[in-house]
């Protein structure tokens, strides 16, 4: 066979393999993050944020509610712990922390869809671990992404003074776990507070282990 017609054949044969490939050789999702978290500090707060009694709600105008917010609602608790604030009981907690969730599904089309999140695994009282399940496609395409926002605000109780906000967003493939709830409100709750309180006004962008 002549030199020519064994290069178009060897030619022809590579590109029928490659025809051949899954298209989930060929496309891969982009990881998570990195969490883009901004914060808002009251002029002359400073001195009052942390080392102090706390109590942790659900906002009333967050998309989340009920059970679905337990993940968020232990992360803040257990990242502001660390500052020096203790849970109590509302009579006489200090300040209160207010937590408000948004997720959302962004389908390959760019429409965009809530995310419905179910009660799943053990249950309990608050601060018992309760597990949940998120009513997305783990198997949806390379460009399928859950987008999860937090935000919280610290509010004097006595006053009703906002002291700090702060907001962060997190964009992870839908196959991930950082589309899980578990794993997202870990994650933007520890970027969120990283430093806290944060320099007021400033964009940071923190990475995450996806």
């Amino acid at each position: 066979m002549p030199t020519a017609m064994i290069a178009r054949h060897r030619t022809f044969a590579l590109i029928a393999a490659i025809a051949t490939l899954p298209l989930s050789a060929c496309t891969t999702a982009r990881p998570a993050g990195p969490i883009e978290v901004t914060r808002f500090i009251a002029p002359d707060s400073r001195a009052q944020l942390g080392d102090t009694t706390l109590r942790v709600e659900t906002a009333p105008g967050s998309q989340e509610q009920g059970l679905a917010m337990l993940p968020y609602t232990q992360a803040v608790a257990r990242e502001l712990s660390t500052f020096g604030y203790a849970e109590n009981a509302r009579p006489s907690a200090r300040q209160l922390a207010s937590v408000s969730v948004e997720r959302e599904q962004l389908t390959e089309g760019g429409r965009r869809s809530p995310v419905s999140v179910g009660a799943g695994g053990s249950a309990g009282s608050y601060g018992s671990g309760v597990g949940l399940g998120v009513g997305i496609n783990l198997g949806g395409g390379a460009d399928e992404r859950v987008i999860t926002r937090l935000s919280v605000s610290l509010r004097d109780v006595t006053s009703g003074t906002v002291l700090w906000e702060g907001r962060a967003r997190l964009d992870a493939p839908v196959g991930s776990r950082l589309a899980q709830s578990d794993a997202a409100a870990a994650a933007l709750a520890e970027a969120l507070f990283r430093g806290f309180p944060g320099n007021s006004g400033e964009t940071i962008e923190v990475e995450v282990n996806p």
